[in-house]
């Protein structure tokens, strides 16, 4: 009788605690990046969003503003100066990467010597895309994938030769093209606008909450769905007391074999069984 007792007991518990869920507040497995997201004193500037929860320390968001920071050696001055209203865009995505806690439905595995995992096919917003190719159309560079084929030979990145500094215009002639090339896929031009839930913004105002938490939600719950689900089912959020635990289905044949010991054993009819108090 005590063993099926406590066997409801774990089943019930079980039940109305949920497990960790893997693809939400976690950090990438990657050179700078902490191994669990929490909460920042300070960030510098534009990582500052974060500051609550983030995967970046301080110093962190302080190289990501530098022009050539020692988190990776990497020049944006390759082509001659970027212009500032372009830099920021790029600072941004920095900060987005290093600190966010909400790419994880986007987390994928990788053999490499800084990182065992990246982000692939983010779902960044169309406003972040288009506005980060209208202050970047004019500046020079002379890569399309800025993740690889650079000259390594000074210690930071340098043209490769015989490669020609063009604007970003013609290397991207798209929105879509920059977003979507410049790292390797690591982002997907989304047609989805700033808050509607549905793509990831590298610009927002915490004041009003990080909008990225709902995004992230809705796409761990799209990932672990059937590819045929719509897209207007209620998110995983909305759903979970509608499923069981793993552990709960398991257990249930040997719970319900029991149960009738529970009865006799309690002098209860095996008609109807006591709840168990939690």
């Amino acid at each position: 009788m005590a063993v099926a007792l406590v066997l409801l007991v774990l089943l019930a518990a079980d039940a109305v605690v949920p497990a960790k869920d893997s693809l939400l507040n976690v950090c990438i497995d990657a050179k700078h990046h902490k191994s669990e997201p929490g909460p920042e004193g300070k960030l510098h500037e534009q990582c500052s969003p974060w500051k609550d929860k983030a995967c970046c320390t301080a110093n962190t968001s302080l190289e990501a503003h530098k022009d050539q920071s020692n988190l990776y050696n990497f020049n944006w001055n390759h082509c001659g100066v970027m212009p500032p209203k372009c830099k920021r865009h790029f600072i941004q995505d920095m900060c987005l990467y290093e600190c966010s806690p909400n790419l994880g439905p986007w987390i994928d595995q990788v053999d490499s010597s800084w990182r065992r995992e990246r982000i692939l096919h983010v779902p960044l917003c169309k406003e972040d895309c288009e506005e980060w190719w209208k202050d970047c159309k004019d500046s020079l560079t002379c890569k399309e994938n800025w993740h690889k084929g650079w000259n390594w030979a000074t210690g930071t990145n340098r043209c490769p030769w015989g490669s020609m500094c063009r604007p970003f215009s013609e290397v991207f002639p798209r929105p879509k093209d920059l977003c979507e090339k410049i790292w390797s896929n690591s982002y997907k031009y989304s047609p989805e606008q700033r808050g509607s839930g549905r793509c990831i913004q590298m610009w927002f105002d915490p004041a009003h909450g990080n909008p990225n938490v709902a995004v992230a939600k809705y796409y761990a719950w799209k990932k672990r769905s059937s590819p045929a689900q719509e897209d207007n089912v209620a998110p995983e959020s909305d759903q979970a007391a509608c499923a069981l635990p793993c552990s709960v289905l398991l257990l249930l044949p040997l719970a319900l074999a029991l149960l009738p010991e529970v009865a006799g054993g309690c002098g209860v009819p095996r008609m109807g069984v006591p709840a168990v108090a939690l």
